[in-house]
């Protein structure tokens, strides 16, 4: 079988500013452990991180290198909670699975940054608080009943108009905007970098350009075929989100891989940053197409949203960012854009993680939503306690049945078909 040949790293903002890359070179001979983990992403990286602090031998094999994909391409926003309000994940899940779903994934960001200190990342992090801002009033609405829902479970959230918000985000753009302190942001593609060298100082093995081609179940567990070298694992988790493929049969059809794009300035001057989202928090816009956004410690404003459903070879489709980002801040007309860039995540139909007992001792977890940095976290911690520990471990979110989405092979199509629908919406306030 021909060598796998890695991928370099796409240029971003990231890939100049991130702290330097841990060696992890391909795999080359014949091994064995008790997990071998498929992706080198954010939930790949976590998981072996908890599982080496266990003293569990585990080995990641990933194609590239670690954070290669959305993990270190992504808008940095380090968000609290799930996609649905409270009250509506536990009416979902009933009132036992459904209140530890909701704990769980509002304290991801806490975790994060706990997971930065106790490691020593340096990934630009700053727990600044996560903005939700509504630039309707049917958005507003929605922000209101998410409130209220939060208020009623004791957490630290806040309801921002009028001057308040403008204060905070420079613009008057938005009719109400919800604030969770425990949000923030951070370099990702640092992030990773500094998980994969945490997980490499506690014993774990990780092994960039390193495609796993074949997998099998075998008596004792499953033999992981890569270019060069054949893995035996006691248990297998694969952890490939929006670059999952055909490796086990239905996975990859159970997820849409949607690109995200993002544009960055240079670092602005510094009486004009002053004015930009002076909260310096993350912000995310409300709706059914949104754009997402924050300022770094560099005075460069990030501004991400939907783009070309394929790699990006230069800006092209994303000068609706640089529109709405003079919309918002007119006094950024003429701004100079450096940096243009994008990731695949996955999108689930649910807009929940899936998690997948696809075999026996096989599992797999997918669709982030574009909330991976947080989630993606908390879970490689309760993933390493299941492979620890099996069934009588923790586990805060849901087993869910893989479930192929039909007539999956048109999803670029049906992606378009879904931006151009919720814009439309949203331009109408519906």
């Amino acid at each position: 079988m021909a060598p796998h040949t890695p991928r370099p790293l796409p240029p971003s903002l990231y890939a100049e500013t991130a702290i330097p890359a841990p060696a992890t070179p391909p795999l080359q001979a014949d091994t064995q452990a008790d997990v071998a983990i498929v992706g080198g992403g954010f939930t790949g990286l976590s998981t072996a991180l908890h599982l080496a602090e266990r003293g569990i031998s585990c080995i990641v094999l990933e194609a590239n290198e670690p954070g290669w994909g959305a993990s270190g391409r992504n808008g940095g926003q380090v968000n609290p909670g799930l996609k649905y309000r409270p009250d509506e994940v536990e009416a979902h899940f009933g009132p036992d699975l459904g209140r530890r779903m909701v704990a769980f994934s509002h304290a991801a960001p806490d975790y994060v940054f706990e997971l930065i200190r106790r490691h020593q990342i340096r990934c630009e992090a700053r727990q600044g608080g996560t903005l939700r801002a509504a630039p309707t009033e049917t958005t507003a609405e929605a922000l209101r009943a998410l409130d209220r829902a939060c208020a009623e479970r004791g957490m630290p959230t806040q309801l921002l108009e009028g001057t308040a918000l403008a204060a905070a985000t420079g613009t008057e753009h938005y009719k109400l905007g919800f604030l969770d302190p425990r949000g923030g942001d951070l370099n990702p593609l640092g992030y990773a970098r500094g998980l994969a060298r945490a997980a490499l100082a506690l014993g774990a093995r990780i092994h960039g350009g390193t495609a796993v081609t074949a997998l099998k179940q075998a008596s004792d567990g499953w033999l992981l075929q890569t270019p060069r070298a054949t893995v035996r694992a006691g248990q297998v988790l694969l952890a490939t989100n929006g670059y999952t493929d055909a490796l086990w049969p239905g996975l990859e059809q159970s997820v849409v891989p949607v690109f995200s794009s993002i544009r960055a300035t240079e670092p602005l001057p510094l009486d004009v940053a002053a004015g930009i989202l002076p909260l310096r928090g993350s912000v995310f816009e409300t709706g059914r197409i949104t754009v997402y956004y924050r300022v770094d410690q560099d005075n460069r404003l990030l501004m991400g949203g939907r783009g070309p459903q394929h790699e990006l070879r230069g800006a092209e489709g994303l000068d609706y960012l640089v529109a709405h980002t003079e919309k918002l801040w007119p006094q950024l007309k003429g701004a100079r854009w450096t940096k243009a860039w994008n990731g695949r995540v996955a999108i689930t139909p649910d807009h929940y993680p899936h998690v997948h007992e696809l075999a026996p001792n096989l599992y797999s977890c997918v669709g982030y939503n574009g909330r991976g940095v947080a989630m993606a976290s908390q879970m490689g911690r309760i993933l390493a306690g299941r492979l620890a520990e099996g069934d009588k471990a923790e586990f805060d979110m849901p087993f869910l049945p893989l479930k192929p989405i039909a007539f999956h092979r048109f999803w670029k199509l049906g992606v378009w078909a879904e931006v151009w629908r919720g814009r439309l919406l949203d331009r109408l306030g519906m």
